[in-house]
C-alpha cells in the first residue's frame, strides 16, 4: 500500500472536477478521475496533475452505470491499495430555464438527470464504503447547486435532483459514520459548460449581473470550489452532514 491518500473524483475531464483533481494532486494527494465521453481531455487533465509525488489516473465511465461505479472503485484499489475520499462531481442536466414550461421536461428527462445526479452518487458511495472505513478520515463530498436549496437553475429536474442529492447527503452522514458525507452547493461557476447552456448573450449577462448585486461582487470559478472541496477532505474532521452554499452571496438576494 502506497502511502499517498487516494481520492476518487467523478466528472474530472474539466471546470470542477478537473480543478479538484489538480489542488488534491499538488498536495500529494493520488487521484483517479472518471469521465462519461470526454476520456481524451481527461487523460490531458491526468498527465497534468502526475508528478513525481503523486499519480492522477483517468478512466472512461458513467455514474449511472453500476458496474462502472464498481469498476471504478476497484481501479483504485488495485493502483493504490486504498481510498480516502470521494468526490461525486459528475452531474447533468436539461437546459430549459423557465421553471414553468413543464412541457419542456419529460419523465425521460428526469429519469436521465436522476440516474447521474441522484442514483450515480449513491452507488459511488455504496461501492466505496468498505475501502473509506480503512482510512482514518474518510470522506464524501457531493457536489450539489444552489439550485437543489432554492428551486432554480437550469431546469425544474435539475433543481429537483440535486435537492434529492441534499436530502441524501444528510442521510448518509447520519448513517455512515466515522464516514464525513457534505455538500457543496455552488452558486454560477464561470466555464464552457454553463457558457454553451446558457448562450453567450445570457452567461455574460448573468455574470455581469451577479458582479453588480451580489454581497461580494463574484462569481465562483472551479478553483474556488475545489478549494472548499478540499478543505472539506483534509481539514475538516468534525465537519458532516453539511450543505455548504458557496456562490458571494448570491443567494440572500433569492
Amino acid at each position: 500500500m502506497l502511502k499517498n491518500p487516494v481520492a476518487i473524483v467523478t466528472g474530472g475531464s474539466r471546470g470542477v472536477g478537473a480543478a479538484t483533481a489538480k489542488i488534491l494532486s499538488a498536495n500529494g494527494w493520488n487521484v483517479l478521475i472518471t469521465c462519461s465521453s470526454s476520456i481524451e481531455a481527461a487523460e490531458i487533465v491526468a498527465a497534468e496533475c502526475s508528478s513525481k509525488t503523486a499519480e492522477v489516473i483517468a478512466i472512461k465511465a458513467d455514474v449511472a452505470n453500476d458496474g462502472d461505479c464498481i469498476r471504478t472503485v476497484e481501479e483504485a484499489i488495485n493502483k493504490w491499495g486504498r481510498v480516502d475520499a470521494l468526490v461525486n462531481n459528475a452531474g447533468t442536466t436539461k437546459f430549459v430555464w423557465d421553471h414553468g414550461n413543464l412541457g419542456g421536461i419529460d419523465a425521460v428527462d428526469f429519469q436521465k438527470i436522476y440516474s447521474v445526479n441522484v442514483i450515480g452518487p449513491f452507488q459511488m458511495v455504496r461501492a466505496s464504503k468498505t475501502h473509506l472505513l480503512n482510512s482514518d478520515n474518510p470522506s464524501v463530498v457531493n457536489i450539489s447547486s444552489i439550485a437543489g436549496i432554492k428551486g432554480i437553475g437550469s431546469s425544474i429536474a435539475y433543481a429537483a435532483s440535486k435537492g434529492a442529492l441534499n436530502s441524501m447527503t444528510l442521510s448518509m452522514a447520519r448513517n455512515l459514520g466515522p464516514i464525513r458525507v457534505n455538500a457543496v452547493c455552488p452558486g454560477f461557476i464561470e466555464g464552457e459548460w454553463l457558457k454553451k447552456g446558457m448562450g453567450e448573450e445570457r452567461f455574460e449577462a448573468t455574470k455581469q449581473h451577479i458582479i453588480n448585486t451580489s454581497p461580494l461582487g463574484k462569481t465562483c470559478s472551479p478553483e474556488s470550489i475545489a478549494e472548499i472541496i478540499y478543505n472539506l477532505i483534509v481539514a475538516s474532521e468534525l465537519v458532516t452532514g453539511q450543505l455548504i452554499t458557496v456562490d458571494g452571496g448570491v443567494s440572500l438576494n433569492l
